[in-house]
């Protein structure tokens, strides 16, 4: 029947001194089932569930105003005068600053001052919602091209400008020309020529553009389409170039339909058409020109509300003709092996038609959903120029506690301003206690409430309020039952759950007799022993 299960050697060697005083939350609802649930008894049937869910609002509720659960941290107050809210805070009860012989002095809360949300705003007053930025990395291709554009892979086109045999001397080879993605005189440049039965392949280049934090955006691009080829006796070789800049919600280097922007294009087939020329891909809108022409074009308030993530895409197309395609005399015409010599030696159509791109930008036009803090520290002005100044106190000389208001004159001084040990602001919107300048530097104590249900370890109950506990989870059981016998219990379990806690409190009080006597006496009265 005894509560001591161990030894003393090991309670006096262990980690639980005076820890016999209190008893653990888990305890105290297995002894409530016990004495308080089951047949013939005040509550004929509850959950343990329930009966949990009282007993840690009970301990939250005597934490705050019946136990002695104060909690305390110290500090050496940083240049910044902020010192963070512990993690299991609810309130404070003490603030103090200590000095070189451990004595605390108290420190008081101000209301003088205080650290609002300071709106960020536009010179003409209104409040800012972000501006215009650029999110496109090298959007001018003033940079290399590498590390900053993805670019589908531009292969050999099926015009040649030449035939070799073999080492062996018996085949022949035709020397294909290629087409080319790059840089010229800081314009994207796409060079190609025709192909023997889509006419030419298409290309592209893309970038990935975050959209987490926007709501639209806007497109702008400089495009240039090629010109014509004809010839007076083929007829069209090659139409106006066709070049598109637009926006897609799908990541190219992934792929459409199951064909891969990157790798398609490298391992392309005359079978299909490239993966690239379907202006259907750009899903949020797009510019295109197709007329040899040159301009800026743009595309405005493209809805990125849905979307984390899309991706500028830039393509383009040459349209070559069946016109372009040479014939060959002899042996197997487009083929890249034959065993007859070819002819002619090179194919008639050796032009390249050229599009570019250049200044291809995507701006979001200030649309952030949020309003700014117009500091990046979260502090408004109002908070830097109170900490900056001298301190509020109504004192002249900190070194010696003079208060001097107006000199000579103590008359109509405030209580609240009579003292130097300096004050403090708690910001509950961002979790800071702020100080005044004259704590910087010194060791600060936060004595503070907390609600015992931060760990396992703090879920426990003085022995003094055992019984209060007991009265508290019977009173919310019974309150919250529809049954009408525990309605009539109710309130019978009210008065004794306030009676079990003012004993509470008169117990843990820890009134001594001697030391109100000592009181007492120095207080001149006459005390008899």
């Amino acid at each position: 029947m005894g509560l001591l299960d161990g030894t003393q050697n090991s309670y006096y060697n262990g980690g639980d001194l005076g820890n016999y005083q209190f008893t653990s939350l888990d305890h105290i609802i297995t002894q409530f089932q016990i004495a308080y649930v089951g047949e013939g008894k005040i509550i004929q049937k509850v959950k343990r569930a329930d009966i949990a869910f009282h007993a840690q609002r009970g301990l939250q509720e005597f934490s705050f105003d019946t136990f002695k659960c104060v909690k305390s941290q110290q500090i050496d107050l940083p240049p910044t005068l902020v010192m963070p809210l512990p993690h299991d805070y609810v309130n404070y009860t003490k603030l103090s600053w200590v000095d070189s012989t451990g004595i605390k002095h108290p420190l008081y809360s101000t209301n003088s001052t205080s650290n609002p949300f300071q709106i960020k705003q536009e010179d003409n007053g209104d409040y800012f919602f972000g501006v215009e930025s650029e999110r496109l990395v090298n959007f001018d291709f003033s940079n290399p091209l590498a590390g900053t554009w993805n670019l589908s892979k531009a292969n050999a086109s099926h015009a040649w400008s030449g035939v070799y045999l073999n080492n062996a001397g018996n085949k022949n080879f035709f020397t294909y020309i290629n087409d080319t993605i790059e840089l010229n005189s800081g314009e994207l440049e796409f060079s190609a020529l025709w192909s023997r039965e889509t006419g030419s392949r298409a290309y592209g280049a893309w970038q990935r553009v975050d959209t987490s934090l926007d709501s639209t955006l806007e497109l702008r691009a400089v495009g240039s389409s090629g010109a014509q080829i004809t010839n007076v006796t083929a007829g069209d070789i090659c139409g106006y170039g066709i070049v598109r800049v637009g926006i897609t919600t799908t990541n190219p280097s992934v792929g459409w339909n199951g064909y891969n922007a990157v790798s398609y294009t490298a391992t392309w087939s005359n079978n299909y058409d490239s993966p690239n020329d379907s202006p259907a891909l750009m899903d949020l809108g797009y510019v295109e020109w197709n007329d040899g022409s040159s301009s800026q074009k743009e595309l405005l308030d493209v809805d990125v509300t849905n979307y984390n993530e899309v991706w500028v895409w830039i393509t383009s197309t040459s349209p070559f003709t069946s016109n372009a395609i040479t014939g060959v005399a002899t042996g197997a015409q487009g083929s890249l092996v034959a065993t007859d010599p070819i002819s002619p030696t090179a194919s008639t159509y050796n032009t390249h038609q050229k599009n570019t791109v250049d200044q291809v930008s995507i701006i979001m036009p200030g649309n952030l959903q949020v309003l700014s803090n117009e500091n990046s520290d979260g502090n408004s002005s109002t908070w830097d120029n109170y900490k900056s100044a001298t301190p509020s106190e109504n004192q002249d000389d900190y070194q010696d506690d003079t208060y001097w208001k107006m000199n000579g004159n103590r008359y109509g001084l405030d209580p609240q301003h009579a003292q130097a040990n300096g004050s403090f602001y708690i910001e509950e919107r961002l979790g800071k206690i702020h100080f005044s300048s004259n704590i910087s530097g010194k060791t600060v104590i936060l004595d503070y409430i907390s609600d015992s249900l931060g760990t396992d370890d703090e879920m426990q109950v003085h022995k003094f309020a055992e019984e209060a506990m007991y009265k508290y989870i019977a009173y919310a059981i019974l309150s919250t039952s529809s049954q009408p016998i525990h309605q009539q219990l109710a309130p019978r379990f009210k008065k004794e759950r306030f009676a079990e806690t003012r004993k509470a409190k008169l117990r843990l009080s820890n009134i001594k007799l001697e030391e109100l006597t000592q009181i007492l006496r120095g207080k001149s009265k006459q005390i008899k022993h």
